[in-house]
């Protein structure tokens, strides 16, 4: 099992940016396909983005193409997002995730540790 742990959210406005970090223990990060996941209050938990072993394949939510960029630095077993052009709808607890294998996925159940999550508010 891989210990993860999310850091980087907080508080901006619309049209803002923001980075979030993961950071991984317990095994070595390129072994993973990793991914982002968000849930706002009353609503389901939703795929964001999600990266293979070596950061050359990388998937997203419609919603966040061509704002929202994921990366890995496997040399720090650390995994990001980076976040432009927020909007209110982006508020939510983020959270990062790992797969079991070294591919990315677009489906929770494939995903084996989870973070704790960080959360993320944009005002209007």
């Amino acid at each position: 099992q891989v210990q993860l742990v999310e850091s980087g959210g907080g508080l901006v406005q619309a049209g803002g940016s923001l980075r979030l970090s993961c950071a991984a223990s317990g095994r070595t990060l390129s072994n993973y396909g990793m991914g982002w996941f968000r849930q706002a209050p009353g609503r389901e938990r939703e795929f964001v983005a999600s990266i293979n072993w070596s950061g050359a394949g990388t998937w997203y939510v419609d919603s966040v193409k061509g704002r929202f960029t994921i990366s890995r630095d496997n040399a720090k077993n650390t995994v990001y997002l980076q976040m432009n052009n927020l909007k209110p709808e982006d508020t939510a607890l983020y959270y990062c995730a790992a797969v079991r294998g070294p591919f990315g996925s677009t489906r929770v159940d494939e995903y084996v540790d989870w973070g704790q999550g960080t959360q993320v508010t944009v005002s209007s």
